[in-house]
């Protein structure tokens, strides 16, 4: 892999650039510094490609950080590049002077470190390349983990939901069966009352034909 393959790196917090290198001149520094601008703020990779040559972004927590590589290099050591700038990165100046630094006033400081950087990426592409595409492939895993995780959280719910309704069932069927019990009685007293009322008619009856039958209470 040639030198060129990494040809232009910057770090920025928004839109200001704090430190970059190159060991080229070129419009690619301007293009990049454009692309930039209209990057979203969300954390996230981008890669834009623009004549045989990408543009690589690794965006995190409001830093910026950025590759120019020929596109014949692929995307893994450019990524990996990136990753590896970011964690010097924010080793050196998380919580620190980072946050409050003005435009290109850690060239000094981080430059060099870019330049280091690049150069050990070209040197260890293969390396590079596999570690990168070991750490796509745990993202991947990750990814179905997380996806897994939540069916099963999905699942524990909908366990929920039915232990909710078996307990609303439960109730449900005890107020049934204490409305049967109160039902029961109730039509247990209306049979019992229903039972004096027809033999009290009866005996009324018998009276009404003794009484008639021997004109009074006295037969003979």
């Amino acid at each position: 892999m040639g030198q060129q393959s990494l040809i232009y790196s910057f770090v920025a917090r928004g839109t200001v650039i704090l430190a970059e290198f190159t060991e080229f001149s070129g419009n690619f520094t301007a293009m990049a510094s454009q692309c930039l601008q209209k990057l979203p703020s969300s954390n996230n990779k981008f890669t834009y490609t623009c004549d045989n040559h990408t543009f690589n972004y690794l965006v995190e927590d409001g830093f910026t950080f950025c590759v120019v590589a020929v596109e014949s290099v692929g995307r893994q050591v450019p990524v990996a590049f990136l990753e590896r700038v970011k964690d010097d990165f924010i080793k050196r100046y998380s919580g620190g002077k980072a946050a409050t630094a003005v435009a290109h006033s850690l060239n000094k400081e981080f430059g060099p470190k870019l330049k280091e950087h690049m150069q050990y990426c070209v040197d260890h592409a293969d390396e590079v390349s596999k570690l990168a595409k070991i750490k796509d492939q745990v993202s991947e895993v990750k990814g179905v983990m997380m996806e897994n995780i939540d069916k099963v959280l999905d699942r524990g719910q909908k366990i929920e939901l039915l232990v909710d309704k078996t307990e609303d069932l439960r109730s449900q069927a005890q107020d049934f069966r204490s409305q049967g019990t109160k039902m029961r009685r109730k039509m247990w007293f209306q049979n019992m009352k229903i039972k004096l009322i027809v033999l009290g008619i009866i005996i009324a009856l018998i009276l009404i034909i003794v009484l008639s039958v021997c004109h009074g209470f006295k037969c003979t």
